[in-house]
């Protein structure tokens, strides 16, 4: 079962929606869960980005298109 730090991410009223959600590397960092909420993401059929200090988290599945 994931960490509950990384299930209340996807409690955010955008995960819950199809947006995006972001959180810092560091506060990841400091987790100590990069792994889980790298699994997490695939289990539920997301993207992850790293850009910058932040992951961005597509909470939903479809298709990426990366245009610069």
């Amino acid at each position: 079962m994931a960490n509950q730090w990384i299930l209340d991410i996807f409690k955010a009223q955008e995960a819950q929606s199809g947006g995006v959600v972001r959180r810092s590397v560091a506060d990841v960092a400091n987790s100590g869960l990069k792994q889980d909420l790298i699994d997490e993401v695939k289990s539920r059929g997301f993207h992850l980005i790293e850009t910058g200090d932040q992951y961005v988290i597509l909470c939903h599945s479809g298709e990426i298109k990366l245009y610069c």
